[in-house]
């Protein structure tokens, strides 16, 4: 194995775990052992939280940085990162398959870029202000640090999700606990040793690894004065459940079923070349991409027809080949969970145009074919719930009116797209559908605008001043004139 590591970054050191439990990492794409990290018990996690809570509590620690002491360390740790680009890029797609193609504009861009985004913001950002009182005198209102952030993230993009957090919350002065996908954990210790460098002062960024035990133990933990999570719904009820009992503040980006709406007009040829990165980025492992594609009556077929060629004809292999578009999967037990949706969606009457297979060519990885489906409503089973891999569902409307109300008649509301040749029409379409995110023509994540979801897809925003806010309390002190 090419990574072994015995001790675990808490307190800005690294240290002996509780336990000699350990996390073996294996390849998504050959199926082999690649590294092993400890495996951190509830021990790990109460030294982690004590770390940060000292870090936070001290009179002269991270929270009482002036903003542009802060801002410059921040800028440190994004040169660190910066520095060891390619081996996050290639650890990630190691782990959990996505293709380098993409992991250079994600897991390679987001952390650097959100670290330096953030310490510029607060930079500019005054702490407090002074407003006239409605009644007598002033009142001063400040911007205050919320505390210590419990920060979890997923497997599927593990950098780029944990920027979201760690980049605002470093900025407003809070200190964290990093909780990894147990999958994805490599990435994460090459994290530990860029805060290292970087010089952030002991106990303002902790790792902990483990699964969903440890990571209950963390959101739970009297310490932890707000939690940040990114994952499943079922998780994220969970986790918003034990959050309102506590009265402890929470942001949650779950999960999605995006529609996809194409409009009569839309010119196929001009707008295809953008599906990919809209339908299937990271293996369909993305949680605002449209994967359900709305197709008007009287041009569906044509639209079947395109998609599945758009599909079909994406390169699937090796993910440190800069050429491949179609990793594996994250596990085993992820391409058993998307293979079981496709023999749902045939159970059900849907025709296969392309896929649904395992690749004959590829005999170790966890791969699936990208597949669409013909032929299906709107409330079959691969058109309601969230698959999180390579599939996709072709499904007819009406008219515009019915378009949108498809789109909106889903539990989950994070992302979406339009696609039509007429821009202002489209913005109209956007405008109707319920969701967090939209696109016209494309969807772009912007690191500076607010990214979340409504419904079952979360609480809250991260991304932009919007996020920032997020990690931050008011507080208004009187002063009499």
């Amino acid at each position: 194995m090419d990574h072994v590591y015995g001790r675990l970054f808490l307190g800005g050191d690294w240290v002996e775990p509780v336990t000699t439990s350990t996390i073996t990492v294996v390849s998504a794409g050959t199926e082999a052992p690649i590294g092993q990290v400890p495996e951190a018990a509830p021990g790990d996690v109460d030294t982690a939280v004590a770390a940060a809570r000292r870090a936070f509590d001290d009179p002269r620690g991270w929270a009482s940085w002036e903003p542009a002491a802060r801002a410059a360390a921040m800028h440190r740790l994004a040169d660190e990162i910066d520095s060891r680009r390619t081996e996050f890029v290639r650890r990630v797609s190691l782990q959990n398959g996505m293709p380098v193609s993409i992991g250079t504009q994600t897991e390679g861009v987001y952390p650097a870029k959100l670290l330096r985004y953030y310490a510029d913001l607060i930079s500019t950002q005054p702490v407090e202000h002074t407003r006239r009182s409605m009644v007598s005198g002033n009142t001063l209102v400040r911007r205050e640090p919320l505390g210590v952030v419990a920060a979890i993230v997923p497997w599927n993009f593990p950098q780029s999700l944990l920027s979201f957090k760690l980049a605002p919350a470093l900025a407003s002065g809070c200190t964290v606990v990093v909780k990894p996908a147990p999958e994805t954990v490599l990435d994460s210790f090459l994290l530990a040793e860029a805060v290292e460098a970087a010089g952030l002062p002991a106990g303002v960024v902790n790792i902990v690894t483990g699964g969903r035990e440890i990571g209950s133990y963390l959101v739970i933990h009297p310490g932890v004065d707000k939690v940040a999570f990114t994952g499943s719904e079922a998780a994220g009820r969970s986790i918003a459940q034990r959050c309102g009992e506590l009265l402890r503040p929470v942001t949650l980006e779950l999960g999605g079923k995006s529609a996809g709406i194409v409009l009569d007009d839309v010119d196929i040829a001009a707008v295809a070349r953008d599906w990919f990165g809209a339908f299937l980025l990271n293996q369909g492992q993305t949680c605002y991409i449209s994967t359900r594609i709305l197709a008007p009556a009287g041009r569906y077929d044509e639209i079947v027809d395109a998609v599945t060629s758009m599909a079909a004809r994406l390169r699937i292999g090796d993910p440190l080949d800069p050429k491949t578009l179609i990793g594996p999967l994250v596990s085993a037990r992820q391409r058993d969970r998307v293979e079981d949706y496709i023999a749902k969606g045939i159970a059900e009457g849907g025709r296969v145009t392309t896929g649904g297979k395992r690749p004959e060519h590829l005999s170790r990885g966890w791969y699936v074919e990208p597949t669409v489906f013909a032929d299906l409503g709107n409330d079959a089973t691969v058109a309601r719930e969230e698959i999180f891999g390579p599939v996709l569902t072709v499904i007819r409307y009406r008219d515009e009116d019915d378009a949108v109300r498809l789109a909106n008649d889903s539990t989950y509301g994070l992302g979406g797209t339009v696609w039509t040749s007429d821009p202002t029409r489209g913005l109209d379409i956007a405008r109707r559908v319920r969701t967090g995110s939209f696109g016209v023509n494309g969807f772009t994540l912007d690191p500076g605008a607010p990214f979340g979801g409504v419904k079952a897809s979360g609480l809250g925003r991260e991304l932009g001043p919007e996020g920032l806010s997020a990690y931050q309390q008011l507080k208004s002190i009187y002063l009499p004139a």
